[in-house]
């Protein structure tokens, strides 16, 4: 792995970097080596079915590659019952970003959840707003909502330097009677980020495309049949770095969703293409997306503790796709117990699995007596 200090192929230096002691802490948690030793057990004794296990790392880098988007604003509103409305840049597609962004103001201002509000996204009140995707929205728009909120409470403070004792209805009111504004425009764009790659030489320079790094690395054991090429996969543990968690339920929640969804991706989905190049599996009338029951038997979600990002809102970090990639230690995993039965074979455990590890890819990398008699026929 990298270490701290070390130099990315695309020139960044890397900071803080937190991927070991996921990894570390993930092996520990799933009790790697003494599930892999039960593992060889198993395997030894069963012979149509066989157990792999796997742990992976990730790295997934945050920020916009296009410099410009990387840049979000927000607008808010203080009514005069103490109230709050927030319209910021950012699309809440069930991800739980609107939370979030209550979270923030009612921080920021020091106001209770219940009297904030949120107004669904507009260009007629957040104009020129980036895309909602890359993980980056919770970062980029809570800062913008956090400047704003910080205007309001420079223009309140002399307020409640004078009336200390004041309720925050009571000094919002007062506000109002004073002709205080009660409304300010936030803004934020991400400070110290470039690319010094070059497209057209393909060199690279010193570079920082990426405002900071999430990691994380999770371990999977499944249980394959060798005759039918099913598979479950028995147990996941994942480790995540989040820094200061903004909230620990809805990023926990995240965390399994891609995981899930990167899931169906390297074991389910198979493009599929009719002779004239026409794309076959267009949607889930025409592929098997990932249910609950192919969901992990046992399931372990931890996000590392003590750590912080001082790049982001509140020391927090990213967490909508960088789990997605975890998914590959299922995979592995398959691989690895695909290896088992290989060998009962007399067969070696270097071989091609080409993702999606379907039930045909598994069934035939298996390679018996069996599988023979099929090339046999062809």
């Amino acid at each position: 792995m990298y270490r701290e200090g070390d130099v990315t192929h695309f020139g960044q230096k890397l900071e803080n970097f937190l991927a070991g002691k996921c990894w570390h802490e993930c092996l520990q948690r799933a009790m790697f080596d003494k599930r892999k030793a039960e593992i060889d057990i198993y395997n030894t004794n069963s012979r149509w079915r066989k157990r792999g296990i796997s742990c992976i790392p990730t790295k997934f880098g945050i920020s916009f590659y296009a410099l410009h988007l990387n840049q979000a604003g927000a607008l808010v509103h203080v009514y005069r019952d103490g109230s709050v409305l927030v319209t910021h840049g950012g699309t809440e597609m069930g991800q739980g970003l609107h939370t979030k962004m209550i979270q923030i103001a009612s921080r920021c201002l020091g106001v209770p959840h219940s009297r904030i509000h949120l107004s669904e996204t507009s260009t007629s009140t957040v104009p020129n707003t980036s895309p909602t995707a890359g993980s980056v929205s919770s970062d980029i728009n809570g800062m913008a909502v956090q400047n704003a909120c910080e205007i309001i409470k420079e223009r309140l403070q002399p307020l409640q330097a004078k009336h200390p004792n004041l309720t925050w209805n009571k000094i919002i009111e007062n506000a109002y009677f004073e002709r205080i504004s009660l409304s300010a425009t936030g803004f934020y764009s991400t400070p110290e980020i470039f690319s010094a790659w070059n497209m057209e030489t393909g060199k690279v320079g010193i570079s920082k495309p990426f405002s900071y790094f999430t990691y994380g690395a999770a371990a999977s054991e499944v249980e394959i049949d060798c005759l039918t090429g099913d598979h479950i996969v028995l147990r996941t543990n994942i480790v995540m770095d989040l820094g200061r968690s903004l909230n620990p339920g809805i990023d926990i929640g995240q965390i399994e969703g891609a995981f899930t969804q990167g899931y169906g991706m390297m074991t389910l989905e198979e493009p599929l293409y009719s002779p004239k190049g026409e794309m076959l599996t267009r949607g889930p009338g025409t592929y098997k997306i990932p249910g609950f029951g192919d969901c992990p038997k046992e399931f372990n979600v931890h996000l590392l503790r003590g750590v912080s990002n001082d790049k982001a809102i509140f020391s927090s970090k990213a967490v909508g796709e960088p789990p997605l990639f975890l998914a590959s230690s299922v995979f592995f995993a398959i691989k690895d117990a695909i290896g088992y039965a290989r060998e009962d074979s007399g067969l070696s455990r270097e071989f091609r699995l080409d993702s999606p590890a379907s039930a045909e890819r598994i069934r035939m990398t298996c390679a018996d007596r069996f599988t023979k008699q099929v090339f046999l026929c062809n």
